[in-house]
């Protein structure tokens, strides 16, 4: 079947690859709820989420974030604090900036109308190649690729190649990727590209994993000239980092605050988020934390340590925090979810029961605070 030589794949098998692939797809596919649905809006959404972070760590946001935000409308009138709080937790906050700018630039350009191309998609900040590809395939049937690394792990098995991060690459497999693609036909009202694109992210989320994968189930088997795993590139190694911070309370009555620092709007990461004070390692050493936890971000793991106000020691915790001033907040406990928390703090509060696990669906209704 692969006649066509390595790389590439021949017309006879390219049908029979599309066949069995999409066969498999509707017989076994996650039953996820931006799946079935004519929504362009939703499908956005569901895209930009998907973006280096895991389903299963993204469905309770999803949810979350269309109660929020319901349209395109409803996103583009919110604050954009508002839109980071319900975000914190998904990390990679310059997505939930940029979803919020392109939703304002639809209002007030296009009148809340999603383009329903590629290249028009482009326009919006903050969608680039791959999620431009995903949207206009899924929402609109366009006849266009989509690679992620799930689908280019899946082409570099099938066709039998190491991974190559070149330019000629990369490119090889946007042509294979191509090639493989339902055209849109006259008169046809399947979406054809669109499942044949969903399709293969699934293989390789479920099927075509990146270790052990599951070759005897695999619908393309067949096809396939690795049958395993293949040659991957060395990655560069995990790096570790220390990080200490403060967890300060206060009883206000019946109400118990938590003191945070939120970053300022120009700073290089994660800008206008919410977080415990920092502290410096020298400030604790020695020191017994109240908590202890490891937090990873993309190549570095944090070894945290959330250390307390108490007794003598809690003015010189206090004073170890070398954060300005105006930038300390305090916040009631039964309002931290309408705050735009980074990912770190948000798990600290979470391991601590001062938050919930999940918020209420609407926590400015709820609590009447609004976020400055």
């Amino acid at each position: 079947m692969h006649d066509a030589g390595q790389g590439e794949l021949s017309a006879a098998a390219i049908h029979t690859f599309r066949r069995k692939l999409i066969h498999w797809y509707r017989t076994n596919a996650r039953d996820l709820p931006w799946r079935g649905i004519c929504d362009a809006y939703r499908t956005w959404v569901s895209e930009v989420m998907l973006q280096q972070t895991r389903v299963a760590a993204m469905l309770e946001h999803y949810e979350r974030f269309l109660r929020m935000f319901p349209t395109v409308f409803a996103l583009a009138l919110a604050p954009e604090a508002e839109v980071l709080a319900c975000w914190s937790g998904l990390g990679y906050y310059r997505r939930a900036r940029m979803l919020h700018k392109a939703a304002q630039f639809l209002v007030t350009e296009r009148a809340g109308v999603i383009p329903d191309t590629s290249i028009g998609l482009r326009t919006l900040p903050g969608i680039g190649e791959y999620t431009s590809a995903a949207i206009a395939s899924i929402a609109f049937g366009e006849s266009i690729a989509v690679v992620d690394g799930n689908v280019e792990r899946v082409l570099l098995r099938i066709t039998g190649r190491a991974e190559d991060t070149s330019v000629a690459g990369q490119k090889l497999i946007r042509d294979l990727a191509a090639s493989l693609i339902p055209h849109k036909r006259v008169g046809d009202e399947t979406n054809a590209a669109g499942d044949h694109n969903q399709a293969m992210m699934e293989l390789g989320a479920t099927v075509c994993t990146p270790k052990a994968p599951l070759c005897l189930t695999c619908p393309v088997h067949d096809l396939c000239l690795t049958r395993g795993e293949h040659v991957k590139l060395p990655r560069g190694t995990q790096k570790s980092h220390p990080a200490a911070y403060l967890l300060a309370t206060r009883k206000r009555g019946i109400t118990t605050d938590v003191l945070l620092e939120r970053r300022s709007a120009d700073a290089r990461l994660m800008p206008g988020m919410v977080e415990l004070p920092p502290l410096p390692m020298s400030a604790v050493a020695g020191r017994e934390p109240l908590l202890r936890l490891r937090h990873a971000i993309t190549n570095t793991n944090y070894y945290v340590e959330i250390h307390a106000q108490s007794g003598s020691g809690e003015r010189v915790l206090r004073r170890a925090v070398k954060v300005p001033a105006d930038s300390l907040i305090w916040q009631p406990v039964p309002q931290l979810h309408a705050l735009p928390l980074t990912g770190l703090a948000r798990k600290v509060l979470m391991r601590l029961d001062l938050m919930a696990v999940a918020g209420p669906e609407n926590p400015r209704r709820a609590t009447g605070f609004v976020i400055p």
